[in-house]
């Protein structure tokens, strides 16, 4: 049976309007393999840590720059948020501010989580590299990872570029580093296109002792996205953290995990629990290895790290960032920076002193 000529036109013509709207979405949105190099910049003479030393660590979601004074429209559950953007001078003041904490706590490496690079909302700034300007003379060496990257994305309250990306800045010298995709949020293939895709920036930083110490940046999904996307992820970070730990090596995790410890879904109110569950999934991972903050640590509001931007929460009042580290390494002292960052983000940073093994 043949088809009507109207017919094979019609169909013909939705075939080729299908294939360039496909191909449009395609040329508009990233596609990274599942394992890349990722450039590091780094200066020939940066030192190599010693054995026995003492290595600070600092991760920070800076939420690029935005500041505190803004409800993003993201920020409530419904959408319903007053902002689109920061402003241009809170983008400066609030970059300045980051570089003035790393100064004043000079950490040995810093991983940062929400840094933009070409995104509309922030006016197209590299704020990686603002801040590698600014702090020359501390961080010698860099890479960056993209997690989030599109020419153009259709929503109503973005439509436009966005670029988001981890960074890690370090006093000393970075070998080589690798992206690894994590798995993506489940949704439909259209919408997926235009999401984030989540990724460890790993580091490889060389000892003198001839070792390597294994440094690992990251920020999880946010489990407002589909039931299991956090758990598939941290699968996949923590059969990663096993086999560095299985082989003797050095490592350590930091980052922000967009998942409370065990116990404090319950401690929260009512009005900010429906982004999280009941049952903490970093429960496992928690009392694998050691942790900072510890799992008795996070019943303190001390080590709470997360100041949503939402005018119901008066301060920080969850932990969502954490550093994880091999038990080859011994925990000196720890804090979150409190007292002068609570408007610069949404998050606090969190830093830590490590014990690097003697031989």
């Amino acid at each position: 049976m043949t088809l009507p000529r109207s017919l094979r036109t019609l169909l013909l013509a939705l075939v080729t309007i299908l294939t360039i709207a496909w191909a449009l979405v395609y040329s508009l949105t990233w596609h990274p393999a599942a394992r890349a190099d990722a450039r590091v910049t780094c200066q020939a003479d940066a030192p190599l840590p010693l054995p026995g030393q003492a290595l600070k660590v600092m991760t920070w979601n800076v939420q690029y720059m935005a500041g505190k004074r803004y409800v993003f429209w993201y920020d409530l559950e419904d959408g319903s948020g007053r902002d689109l953007r920061p402003t241009a001078a809170d983008l400066a003041h609030n970059l300045d501010e980051v570089a003035r904490v790393l100064r004043d706590e000079q950490p040995d490496v810093v991983l940062l989580q929400e840094l933009h690079d070409g995104a509309r909302a922030s006016d197209y700034q590299d704020q990686l590299q603002l801040l590698r300007e600014r702090l020359s003379d501390l961080y010698p060496c860099s890479t960056s990872a993209f997690y989030w990257q599109a020419s153009f994305v259709p929503h109503p309250k973005i439509m436009g570029s966005v670029g988001m990306k981890l960074g890690t800045l370090s006093r000393f010298r970075i070998a080589r580093a690798e992206r690894l995709q994590l798995p993506q949020a489940n949704s439909n293939w259209l919408v997926r296109q235009f999401q984030p895709r989540h990724a460890l920036l790993v580091s490889h930083l060389p000892l003198r002792s001839g070792r390597e110490l294994t440094v690992i940046n990251t920020q999880l999904v946010d489990p407002r996205a589909s039931g299991d996307d956090a758990s598939r992820q941290l699968a996949m970070t923590t059969s990663l953290l096993d086999q560095l730990e299985n082989n003797g090596s050095l490592w350590l995790l930091g980052g922000d995990f967009n998942l409370l410890p065990p116990g404090q879904y319950q401690r929260l109110p009512e009005s900010q629990r429906s982004r999280f569950h009941p049952q903490s999934e970093l429960s496992p991972l928690l009392a694998r290895y050691p942790s900072i903050p510890s799992l008795e640590e996070t019943a303190d509001p001390a080590w709470h790290t997360q100041f949503p931007n939402d005018p119901r929460v008066t301060g920080a009042d969850r932990t969502l960032d954490y550093i994880i580290h091999s038990s080859r390494l011994a925990r000196l002292d720890a804090q979150v920076r409190r007292s002068d960052t609570l408007s610069i983000s949404d998050h606090l940073p969190l830093t830590a002193r490590l014990l690097l093994p003697a031989d």
